[in-house]
């Protein structure tokens, strides 16, 4: 909330992705979904006037932040379950955002891969881990 991550999870997904697109496409749209929940919640509290604004999730695949915004199926996405088509009614309806998020500013990458020293160490102090 503001600035800071308000929920973190890392599960294994309940599906076989046959591309990359496809698995990091089912996060964002498992992760739009709490997303929107939580938007949803804090309106109905009334307390944190700028809900109002789209909800920015962050991706770092390509293939996935334009899926996201794509009304309609490719070649490529269309036998995604529709479950997880959730994130692209999301952004229609203004509810979210999926933007492209570069490998210096993705903080989630020191749990997914391995990085230079120099960005791991800017990640963990992004994380505000002591």
């Amino acid at each position: 909330l503001g600035d800071g991550a308000i929920s973190w999870r890392s599960i294994k997904q309940s599906c076989v992705a046959d591309s990359t697109m496809e698995a990091e496409y089912v996060a964002a749209s498992e992760a739009a979904k709490e997303a929107i929940w939580l938007g949803n919640f804090l309106k109905e509290l009334n307390i944190v006037p700028s809900v109002q604004a789209p909800i920015v999730l962050y991706c770092d695949n390509n293939g996935a932040v334009a899926n996201s915004k794509e009304p309609r199926s490719h070649k490529r996405s269309k036998h995604i379950e529709h479950k997880y088509y959730l994130i692209r009614d999301g952004t229609q309806r203004g509810d979210a955002r999926v933007l492209k998020i570069a490998l210096e500013d993705n903080l989630a990458d020191p749990f997914t891969k391995s990085l230079p020293q120099k960005i791991f160490d800017k990640h963990v102090e992004g994380m505000r881990i002591e």
